[in-house]
């Protein structure tokens, strides 16, 4: 066995208890009968095929468009980034050229801008200040030019659980008699079903609702589905935009793996005793950290909070993040989903039992006990969040795809400011761009990545060397 192999065989066998993706925490129980090695195949007769199914998959789509609310679905097997993609590529030749797309958007949604050639009309989250992190969207206080865009993609909810106003932004295109589409990126939402969640972007009224069906449910990674209603973007469109982005050798472990995962999504019992103890968890530890909770609902452009992600803030301690990480999982075995310098998520998926939680919970009383028996209270100053920083409304010099195919050269990174930037950089996870390429290097950038602490960054080619490509401006 290799490394890789062997990497992934000692991992497995330290028995972690998981926070984090996928879904279905490496149960059993969601794949009983299936024979990984035996259906590992390829388009036969009988088995259909994804880009134009008329058998089985077409049933299985079929049958998740029941479950979920839409009225088609598509299987994806290269991840919800194909989703993203293909609903910009499906808008087809508009004549605006332009879509309304969140900053803190994920970064294959600056992709998306790339392959299609839109240009990007920014709309700012809400950053709370007890977090720095951006968890609400006032759709009150922006102007969303309408009449002058090819369609509006938003995230909903956020990688935090938090979500806004979706119904308003659908009632404000109603109330200008306009057929703009609504693409919701819904990647960390695909289990709202049932009276426990927020509801659906379907539900609301979206036209294209994507979802990360590996984050929260139990299919396989890599796996999505991309739901459809109305006839504001064209379906034929839709489906060539697939055809052209997704592998043509697509795996049928992960097709089956997302019938699956629709069917389990119907089982809310499973949900229901996790809500109980997630509620223990607050009342229990919720006085020695800040914990985003239903009490903020209502404020810094939140409207509804997903308490199945449980987001705390480390400063009441007085202990940074990443500290309290590394204590967890030494003593509890415990693997969050992220971190950053001040912030933990702890992701929950239908795979969860309510034993984990109650395991999460004893290591968070023992953290707090540690923290007080050590004195670190002592220092309770914010220590920020650099690596995370959404930066003020950009100033785009070129559509991202104009700066993909630009001529580039690389620089010292402290000699950048002022250039346009050549390269999307992002920390890994969340996602979330810190600069889009095409974008110009601002002071509050610069100094974003000037003091950038070692992370998991995509995008950044010259992170060890603090360089950075910029266009060639003639």
């Amino acid at each position: 066995m290799g490394d890789l192999g062997e990497g992934l065989s000692r991992y497995q066998k330290q028995g972690s208890c998981s926070f984090h993706t996928p879904g279905h925490k490496g149960r059993q129980e969601f794949f009983n009968g299936i024979d990984f090695l035996g259906i590992d195949l390829t388009e036969l007769p009988g088995l259909d095929m994804l880009h134009a199914p008329r058998g089985i998959i077409a049933e299985a789509q079929k049958q998740s468009a029941g479950i979920f609310g839409a009225e088609e679905t598509f299987f994806l097997i290269n991840g919800g980034t194909v989703g993203n993609q293909a609903m910009f590529l499906a808008l087809g030749d508009t004549a605006a050229k332009r879509v309304v797309v969140e900053r803190n958007s994920h970064r294959s949604v600056m992709s998306a801008l790339v392959l299609s050639g839109l240009k990007p009309e920014y709309v700012m989250p809400t950053i709370h200040p007890d977090f720095s992190l951006p968890l609400g969207f006032d759709v009150e206080k922006q102007q969303i030019p309408w009449r002058a865009v090819s369609a509006c993609h938003v995230t909903y909810p956020s990688y935090y659980g938090t979500a806004f106003e979706l119904n308003q932004l659908v009632d404000e295109r109603r109330r200008m008699g306009l057929n703009t589409p609504i693409l919701v990126d819904q990647a960390h939402g695909s289990h709202y079903l049932g009276p426990l969640f927020p509801p659906s972007a379907l539900k609301l009224g979206a036209d294209l609702v994507l979802h990360s069906s590996h984050k929260t449910l139990s299919a396989l990674t890599q796996s999505a589905m991309l739901h459809v209603q109305g006839t504001r973007v064209s379906r034929t469109r839709l489906r060539q935009s697939l055809e052209l982005l997704q592998s043509s050798s697509p795996s049928y472990l992960l097709l089956a793996s997302l019938e699956r995962a629709g069917e389990f999504a119907l089982d809310f019992g499973r949900w229901e005793c996790l809500q109980e103890e997630v509620e223990a968890l607050h009342r229990k530890v919720g006085m020695s950290f800040r914990i985003l909770s239903q009490k903020d609902v209502g404020t810094y452009g939140i409207h509804t909070v997903d308490w199945s992600k449980i987001l705390i803030n480390t400063l009441p301690l007085g202990v940074p993040a990443p500290r309290c990480v590394e204590y967890l999982r030494e003593g509890y075995g415990i693997e969050p989903e992220l971190w950053d310098e001040e912030n933990i998520l702890f992701m929950l998926g239908i795979g969860n039992t309510p034993e984990d939680i109650r395991r999460l919970t004893k290591g968070l009383e023992s953290l707090a006990r540690f923290a007080h028996s050590v004195g670190c209270a002592e220092s309770k100053k914010r220590v920020g969040n650099d690596r995370l920083k959404i930066p003020a409304l950009p100033h785009p010099m070129l559509s991202p795809r104009d700066a993909f195919f630009a001529r580039k050269r690389q620089i010292p990174l402290k000699e950048s400011l002022g250039h346009i930037v050549g390269e999307t950089i992002s920390p890994y996870p969340p996602g979330i761009p810190v600069v889009v390429m095409g974008e110009e290097m601002t002071c509050e950038v610069l100094d974003t990545l000037l003091t950038a602490g070692e992370g998991r960054w995509q995008g950044w080619d010259g992170f060890k060397k603090q360089t950075i490509w910029i266009v060639e401006e003639e």
